[in-house]
C-alpha cells in the first residue's frame, strides 16, 4: 500500500516543476475565454464604430458598384481599381482587425501571463505517434471539450430558435418593407442575438476558465517520490551535505592543526581546553589565536605542541576565556592582553634558560583574568567554598 501511495500523484506541483512546464510551454488555456473576447470585442467595436464605419462602408460600395464603361474593357484598370477598393476596406476595417488581435493575445495572458517559451516551437515527433493520439480522443480531456461543443452548439441554436420565436411576425412583416427599415430592423434582432449569444459564452467561460486552471495544475501534480527526488537535487542529498561538512570541518581542523608547531605557547585547562597562541612582533598588533579546541581537539593540540618542543601553560581562567571569546586568526581580547602578557613572558624566560642553561622560571600562577570573561569562574568559586562536594553553606 506504501509503494502505491508513493505512484499516486497527491503532492501539488512544486514551484520548480511550474516553471519547467513553463519553459515548455505548458501553461493553462481556455478556447472559450479567447473566442469570448474576441467576439465581444467584435460586437463593442462595431457598435462603437457604427457611425464612423456605416457611412464609408455605403460610400465604398457605392465608388465600389460604380464604373466607368471604358474602364470595364481595360484589364489593368479593372486591376487597379480592385486594389483600390481592397486597400480602402482594410483601412476602413482596421481598427477593428487591431482590437480583435488585442483581444486575442490578451486571453492567454489573463490565464497564465507574459510567457515565451522558445522550447514549444521545437518540433516534436512524439506528436505524430498514432498511440498517443487515439489516447487523446478517449481521454477525459476529449470528453469535457466533446460536451463543451456539445453545449456551444445547444447555445447557438437555442438563442436562434428563441429569436425567431420571440419576433417571427416582425420577421415576415420585414418582407414586404422599404430596404431602409428592413435594415434597420434586422440589425435590431442581430444586435438582440448576438447578445444573448455572448451572455450564454460567458456563462460557459466562467466554468471553463476554473477547470481548466483545475485540470492544468492537477495534471502536472507529483508523486511523493518525485517530490522527494525533486527536494534533494534541489537541496541536495542530506547524507552527501553531512558528509561534504564533515569534511569541510575536517580540511579546517588539519589547516589549523598545521598551524600549532608555529606556536609560542599553548594554554590548557589543562585537559578540556587548548588555545595555541602566536605572537608576531614584525606583523605588529596583539598576540593571535591559531589554534583552539576542547575535549579529543585539545588532546592533539596539547599531543602536537609536545612533539614540535611548543611550550604547554595550564592556566584554566585564560584557557576556558580565550576559548570562549576569541575565534581563529583572531586577536586577543585587550581585557586579556595583560593575562596573556605574563604567559608570553614566562615563555621568553623558559626558552632562555634552555638555551643558556640558567634557573627555569618560576610559571605564572593567579593570572589576571576578568570573571565576567571567564565561563567557569562562578563554578571555580563553588568548588572553592565548598571543596568537599556537599551543599556549599553560608560564610556567617
Amino acid at each position: 500500500m506504501a509503494e502505491e501511495s508513493d505512484l499516486e500523484k497527491t503532492e501539488p506541483a512544486s514551484q520548480r516543476r511550474l516553471e519547467q512546464a513553463r519553459e515548455e510551454g505548458q501553461v493553462p488555456n481556455s478556447r472559450e475565454l479567447a473566442t469570448f473576447l474576441v467576439t465581444i470585442t467584435g460586437v463593442a467595436g462595431m457598435y462603437a464604430l457604427a457611425g464612423w464605419m456605416w457611412p464609408r462602408s455605403a460610400q465604398l460600395l457605392r465608388d465600389g458598384l460604380t464604373v466607368d464603361r471604358r474602364a470595364i474593357f481595360d484589364p489593368a484598370a479593372m486591376f487597379t481599381l480592385l486594389i483600390d477598393r481592397s486597400i480602402d476596406g482594410l483601412v476602413l476595417l482596421a481598427p477593428l482587425f487591431i482590437a480583435l488581435l488585442v483581444a486575442a493575445f490578451i486571453s492567454p495572458f489573463l490565464m497564465a501571463g507574459w510567457n515565451f517559451a522558445p522550447k514549444a516551437l521545437e518540433p516534436k515527433f512524439s506528436k505524430l505517434n498514432p498511440a498517443a493520439g487515439l489516447k487523446r480522443m478517449f481521454s477525459s480531456t476529449a470528453a469535457v471539450e466533446l460536451a463543451k461543443g456539445v453545449g456551444k452548439a445547444t447555445l447557438v441554436g437555442s438563442v436562434a430558435v428563441w429569436v425567431v420565436m420571440r419576433d417571427h411576425e416582425k420577421l415576415f412583416a420585414l418582407f414586404g418593407a422599404p430596404i431602409d427599415i428592413a435594415l434597420g430592423a434586422t440589425g435590431d434582432l442581430i444586435i438582440t442575438a448576438t447578445l444573448m449569444l455572448v451572455a450564454g459564452m460567458g456563462l460557459i467561460v466562467a466554468i471553463d476558465v476554473p477547470f481548466q486552471l483545475w485540470h492544468y495544475h492537477s495534471e502536472l501534480k507529483m508523486t511523493k517520490e518525485e517530490a522527494r527526488q525533486e527536494f534533494k537535487e534541489q537541496e541536495g542529498d542530506p547524507q552527501v551535505k553531512g558528509r561534504i561538512r564533515q569534511q569541510q570541518r575536517e580540511m579546517a581542523r588539519n589547516r589549523m592543526m598545521a598551524n600549532v608547531p608555529k606556536a609560542d605557547v599553548v594554554v590548557t585547562n589543562p585537559t578540556h581546553y587548548s588555545v595555541a597562541l602566536r605572537y608576531e612582533a614584525a606583523r605588529g598588533g596583539a598576540p593571535r589565536v591559531v589554534a583552539k579546541g576542547a575535549g579529543e581537539v585539545a588532546l592533539r593540540i596539547r599531543t602536537l605542541a609536545a612533539e614540535h618542543g611548543v611550550p604547554l601553560v595550564e592556566a584554566p581562567p585564560l584557557a576556558r576565556a580565550l576559548h570562549k571569546h576569541c575565534e581563529l586568526e583572531q586577536e586577543v581580547p585587550a581585557r586579556l592582553f595583560r593575562a596573556v602578557a605574563e604567559v608570553l613572558a614566562y615563555v621568553y624566560q623558559l626558552n632562555e634558560a634552555f638555551a643558556r642553561g640558567g634557573e627555569v622560571p618560576r610559571a605564572p600562577g593567579d593570572l589576571p583574568v576578568p570573571p565576567d570573561l571567564d565561563p567557569g569562574a562562578d563554578a571555580a568559586e563553588r568548588e572553592d567554598e565548598n571543596p568537599t562536594g556537599g551543599p556549599a553553606r553560608d560564610a556567617t
